[in-house]
């Protein structure tokens, strides 16, 4: 756990300095398009069950998480012209290297979900609440289009609730059960092929 803990700090801040000029146009990018600051900060559930803030550049209008907490398609009305681009290459989600730092995240790991939907999870599935939550896992490069795949459906948050997180989570056991440092970098090169290819991930 000290590799993992040293990987984390030293790389979010190497990623942190050469990412630098990229976080202040995408702030202004923010900024210019739609009414409100560029961060968006909502609470998460983190490792032992410990609820943190999650940072994220800001891709949907002021207060439009009031409609809903899952976002259906990359053209939810909800979205600013900015933040689909920032959605589709992920680049909402580079905030989270300050998470790193602070401890509430590692590279890689479950994605933290909100409160709503980890109240549901079953004895067996609270598991993957033992260790930290990630930027990114398998579950996420499984379900890179998640966002399109709730588009499509009549019923789009019991598609998430009853099919969705429940595979997202046996990926993510699986993970605990075999992590190790090479296998989050092993990860971490997936995610990035991932974000500049438009092939699926197959496991």
């Amino acid at each position: 756990m000290f590799l993992k803990r040293a990987f984390d700090i030293c790389f979010a801040l190497i990623a942190i300095m050469f990412l630098l000029p990229l976080f202040l146009i995408i702030t202004l990018l923010v900024c210019m398009g739609s009414r409100g600051g560029a961060l968006y900060v909502q609470r998460r559930v983190g490792r032992d069950g410990v609820d943190f803030d999650l940072y994220k550049f800001r891709t949907m209008y002021t207060n439009a998480d009031r409609g809903g907490l899952l976002t259906i398609g990359c053209h939810d009305y909800r979205i600013t012209p900015a933040g689909y681009w920032l959605r589709k290459y992920k680049l909402d989600e580079l905030p989270q290297l300050f998470n790193i730092l602070l401890g509430d995240m590692s590279f890689v790991g479950p994605r933290p979900e909100v409160r709503k939907y980890v109240e549901l999870y079953t004895l067996h599935q609270q598991r993957v609440l033992s260790v930290k939550p990630g930027i990114t896992d398998r579950a996420s490069i499984r379900y890179f289009d998640e966002n399109d795949i709730l588009a499509k459906a009549d019923d789009p948050e019991k598609l998430y609730v009853s099919e969705i997180i429940p595979s997202k989570i046996q990926y993510n056991l699986d993970y605990i059960d075999n992590q190790s440092l090479w296998l989050d970098i092993i990860i971490i090169w997936q995610t990035i092929k991932r974000i500049v290819s438009d092939k699926p991930a197959t496991f």
